[in-house]
């Protein structure tokens, strides 16, 4: 395929023009080393896995914006040049500090989510567990595949996708949940609306998963925080309907950082504490081809965040516009290839049709990065 030409420029400028900057700078961690207790590395988000330099990227007058890589070995130097010394030192903090656990799971490691959509018309497998019996039957194939947590959807939020009403949204998911968690299973509830979540938290919903980053209702907000569950906060440029239709950033993926920090303020502001919030920078929400790949080139830079990431790339069609032969479920290839990137930027939680698969492939990764 052609090159795709993203919208961070690496700098020609030396170290000093970064750090003789006043505007705000945004830290990417890079140069991943599998063993973070390299002594030239820094644990990445506490796991095991470690960063050997900082992308430093700015904006740019005009659009788009510029980086350069900084070792950390020349990060001392650097920081003491920039005046940057408490901003650092708040920045490296939030890379590095292992997450607390997230709805019971432990975030030092790579948790994989399945994808159970009770729905007639998701872009993948609408119709396949249409039922409350096919649904359920399904959840616990993936659960006994390895997903640390089953995802469950009423509505599908694919590109031109239809609304649902709040009655059928909730007939649909909350027996699946109801079962499930007698099953012991540790179960989010994949909404946009504020009575579905209460409903699904009723019937024992362990996560909220909002794709409009309780931005869709005037009430989601309010039941999140009441209800005391952690949240995964994702970015959605439009709506459903129309979110693919010319999508447009300054640069998508500091676009991208910026939404997500004021969704988090946001929710602490409501009583919602950052050790309840996941984030998701949502893509194929809004996204041409080249701002999902600038997005999943630059994963890491959300750790700056202080939440656990999560990653849902399954099957999407960001993959067709790279192997366009490809069928939704033709694209086991490249959802595995993105979930390991993922993986690699130390995210810690990834959502996925194909359980199983990507579970295997995470765990010989992780296997063979301890050689």
């Amino acid at each position: 395929m052609d090159k795709i030409e993203g919208s961070v420029l690496r700098s020609p400028a030396d170290v000093r023009g970064f750090a003789d900057f006043d505007g705000p700078l945004y830290y990417a961690p890079t140069g991943f080393i599998d063993h973070a207790d390299d002594p030239n590395t820094l644990p990445l988000a506490g796991s095991r896995r470690g960063f050997s330099a900082l992308e430093i990227i700015r904006r740019r007058d005009g659009g788009g914006a510029e980086s350069m890589i900084l070792p950390l070995l020349a990060l001392e130097g650097w920081v003491q040049n920039s005046g940057r010394v408490d901003e650092i030192n708040d920045v490296l903090n939030r890379l590095t500090t292992k997450r607390s656990d997230f709805a019971g799971l432990d975030m030092a490691s790579c948790h994989v989510m399945g994808i159970v959509n009770v729905t007639p018309d998701s872009f993948s497998d609408g119709g396949d567990y249409n039922t409350t019996d096919q649904a359920i039957a399904r959840a616990r194939a993936l659960a006994a595949q390895g997903a640390s947590i089953l995802d469950i959807g009423g509505e599908s939020t694919r590109p031109g996708a239809e609304t649902v009403s709040e009655v059928d949204e909730i007939a649909r998911v909350v027996p699946v949940i109801r079962a499930l968690v007698e099953d012991g299973h540790c179960v989010s509830i994949d909404t946009r609306h504020a009575g579905v979540m209460e409903a699904a938290i009723e019937a024992g919903a362990a996560i909220i998963n909002d794709v409009t980053g309780l931005e869709g209702d005037e009430r989601s907000m309010e039941v999140a925080a009441a209800s005391g569950k952690p949240v995964i906060l994702m970015h959605m440029q439009g709506e459903p309907g129309t979110m693919q239709e010319n999508p447009q950033y300054d640069c998508a993926v500091l676009d991208v950082y910026d939404y997500l920090l004021d969704r988090i303020e946001s929710c602490e502001r409501a009583g919602i504490a950052r050790d309840r919030i996941c984030v998701d920078p949502g893509i194929g929400f809004g996204k041409s081809l080249s701002h999902n790949l600038e997005l999943l080139s630059r994963l890491a830079i959300f750790h700056g965040l202080g939440c656990p990431i999560l990653l849902g790339t399954s099957r999407k069609s960001f993959i067709g516009k790279i192997d366009p032969a490809a069928t939704p479920k033709e694209r086991l290839g490249g959802s595995i290839a993105s979930a390991i990137n993922g993986w690699r930027h130390g995210v810690q939680m990834i959502r996925v049709h194909d359980v199983h698969e990507t579970v295997q492939s995470i765990s010989v990764t992780t296997a063979t990065s301890l050689v």
